[in-house]
């Protein structure tokens, strides 16, 4: 269930990295294959690396910012990352 909600952002925004938090020990991420820190657009195909388990350093501090604002843990919101936008 949570691995094809965050697949399904993955896709529909064009991001890079999709976080899902179950609970705050355990996220669901989904992250593109990038080339060049790019998404390349010629491939027809996508490479997704699907990770599920404990969060990591960045999503740890997150939770605690989260929960220090008072979020609820489940996050509801997927959350994205984006790659870089190229430079003119």
């Amino acid at each position: 269930m949570h691995v094809d909600q965050v697949v399904n952002a993955l896709l529909g925004a064009e991001a890079h990295k999709a976080t899902k938090y179950v609970s705050a020990t355990h996220v669901v991420r989904a992250t593109r294959k990038l080339r060049r820190g790019r998404i390349p657009k010629r491939d027809n195909g996508v490479d997704i690396v699907l990770t599920i388990g404990r969060p990591n350093y960045a999503e740890r501090e997150f939770i605690k910012k989260c929960r220090k604002a008072g979020e609820p843990i489940p996050v509801k919101k997927i959350q994205l990352k984006f790659p870089p936008k190229k430079r003119a």
